[in-house]
């Protein structure tokens, strides 16, 4: 039967046109809204998908000396980051990346695995040049490389109480890179950069803000001292058994710190292994009784007093002498002796008897006016400033000890500084670590005469007294000995266990360099200051004097059977001439 084709009705057909067309005019309608009205909101958020803000580092400052000798320095270095949760889709390229970065696969799983859905994690900070180079060769997916700066101590150890250091973030933690953190760190700049999916940049679209590199600070060290310094108090405490050391040199002119070392000292480069005890500046953060190194502000006291002068003589027979219940004592009896010789002598019962004929108040004035119980104001961490108590609350016992520096305690810094004005007439001088361009502003604490005299009797006590190991060939040498017992847990002194100190400058005619040696708790035989401290001074000094060429004040050499080192290059002692005064 034959079927009559009924084809469709027109106006489906144009119903059919019509949709397509008007899908097409919306279609176009849409491309021209996308690109025309809506594109700043696109491109913005196609921006915020690629576009990134990074920081980039900035140098932090240098250390110098006063020379301008690198101290302390950053330089740059890689570090390696991954981005976990692209990690973990790799899993069998981690024994590459164990055997890489020096870590087994069980630390990378321990380490990871927690953190797999975060996008960034820190691998191994401050990595070999050589392990960087291989990182970026072996491009593992999710594992990338951070341009940062590490710090870096030519010096290794001989400055290493003084600088402090810096963590692996480069901000400082000890010293004068934690005193100085702010000055040193620089300001981190910003980059805009285009990253992919996998986080790299592939491209750096702006430099939004220049990184500005910290300051450079120049410190009142010259390197040169402090090597010297280092390597001789480092012998004194190994040779005598010592269980730790110090020393401090001074510019008396303009209270400049030239060196100042400890020992034991560490490698800040590699503190990998050690504990925060040994960080530790005891310069300024140890106390210690000064013992006999006081005695010269006794008698300094007892000449601004008027009761006394050089000449005047001190009964100290029979070598002890009882103030109430308590006896003190000097190691032999010294009979009658003038003024200077209570200081060549050390006598501990000539300096109570000066001390005790005086009023309580004039002795507290000279302590406290050369700076005894006063921060030294010093641009380093952790100082303390000692124990001075005021001679109202003095009992009789404690105004005849502090006469020979027991119930008192300083640090190494303040007894410096003490002697340094002794050294330039009385003008005591701000101290400083920092490099001065001229000499600060002095304040007079103590009369020129009564300095000028003291500072006879000190030449004496180097000369003929107990400090004759400190003498330097060729200079005039003023100093002070002191042995003290330490303190004991619970009060007391410990009968057995010493501090051995020499606290001394030079020239004498023309002071330029002060200096106080401790070395705590000597288990060699040896323990007088004497014996023990005075040695340091006089092998430092010789060197540094040769190295700052002080001109020599004593011509005539020193005594023959002296055993004095040589302060010039001759190697036999120069013809006797007139002593230039």
């Amino acid at each position: 039967m034959n079927m009559e084709h009924n084809p469709q009705p027109a106006w489906r057909r144009h119903l059919v046109v019509g949709v397509f067309g008007l899908l097409a005019a919306v279609l176009v309608w849409r491309a021209f809204d996308l690109q025309l009205t809506d594109r700043e909101f696109l491109q913005d958020h196609g921006d915020q998908r690629y576009l990134r803000v990074v920081q980039t580092e900035a140098h932090r400052g240098m250390i110098t000396d006063r020379h301008d000798e690198p101290l302390a320095i950053s330089t740059p270095v890689s570090s390696v980051w991954v981005n976990p949760s692209q990690l973990v889709q790799n899993r069998g390229r981690w024994p590459e990346l164990a055997k890489l970065v020096d870590m087994s696969e069980d630390q990378l799983n321990t380490l990871i695995l927690p953190r797999r859905k975060r996008g960034f994690l820190y691998l191994k900070r401050h990595v070999q040049p050589a392990v960087a180079e291989a990182v970026a060769k072996a491009a593992i997916p999710g594992v990338h490389l951070a341009g940062e700066y590490r710090r870096f101590y030519p010096g290794v150890e001989i400055a290493a109480h003084l600088l402090g250091f810096t963590n692996v973030d480069d901000r400082g933690q000890e010293g004068i890179e934690l005193a100085f953190d702010a000055v040193l760190t620089g300001t981190p700049g910003k980059d805009r950069v285009i990253k992919d999916r996998l986080g790299r940049v592939i491209e750096y679209v702006e430099r939004i803000q220049p990184a500005a590199p910290g300051k450079d600070l120049a410190l009142s060290i010259d390197r040169r001292l402090q090597y010297v310094a280092n390597r001789e108090l480092g012998k004194a405490v190994q040779k005598h058994k010592a269980m730790a050391g110090l020393m401090v040199i001074l510019d008396v002119n303009t209270g400049e710190i030239l060196a100042l070392v400890n020992q034991p000292s560490f490698n800040p480069n590699n503190r990998a292994e050690l504990k925060g005890e040994f960080f530790r500046n005891r310069a300024v953060t140890d106390l210690f009784e000064p013992g006999s190194t006081i005695k010269p502000f006794t008698i300094a006291a007892g000449l601004e007093s008027g009761q006394y002068t050089p000449a005047t003589r001190i009964e100290t027979a029979p070598g002890f002498f009882r103030v109430g219940r308590h006896t003190i004592k000097d190691i032999h009896s010294y009979g009658n002796l003038d003024v200077t010789g209570v200081i060549e002598k050390s006598s501990n019962v000539g300096s109570t008897k000066i001390a005790l004929s005086m009023d309580a108040d004039i002795l507290w004035n000279v302590f406290n006016n050369v700076g005894f119980g006063h921060l030294t104001q010093v641009e380093l961490p952790g100082e303390t400033n000692g124990r001075l108590v005021n001679h109202k609350h003095w009992r009789e016992i404690e105004h005849a000890t502090l006469a020979y520096g027991y119930g008192m305690s300083v640090n190494a810094l303040q007894l410096v500084r003490a002697y340094a004005t002794v050294a330039n007439g009385g003008m005591l001088y701000p101290v400083t670590i920092l490099r001065r361009e001229q000499a600060p502003q002095g304040m007079r604490v103590m009369s020129q005469t009564t300095a000028d005299a003291v500072s006879l009797m000190m030449e004496r006590v180097v000369q003929t007294g107990t400090a004759k190991t400190a003498q330097v060939y060729g200079y005039r040498v003023g100093g002070k000995t002191g042995t003290v017992h330490k303190n004991i847990q619970g009060g007391g002194y410990a009968e057995k266990d010493y501090r051995s100190l020499f606290a001394g400058y030079l020239p004498v005619s023309k002071p330029r360099l002060a200096a106080v040696v401790v070395i705590d708790g000597p288990r060699a035989g040896q323990h007088y200051g004497g014996l023990v401290a005075a040695p340091v001074f006089a092998e430092v000094m010789h060197e540094a004097a040769r190295i700052l060429n002080l001109p020599a004040d004593a011509l005539d050499g020193v005594p023959a059977d002296s055993g004095v080192r040589m302060a010039s290059s001759p190697a036999k002692p120069a013809p006797a001439g007139p002593r230039i005064q």
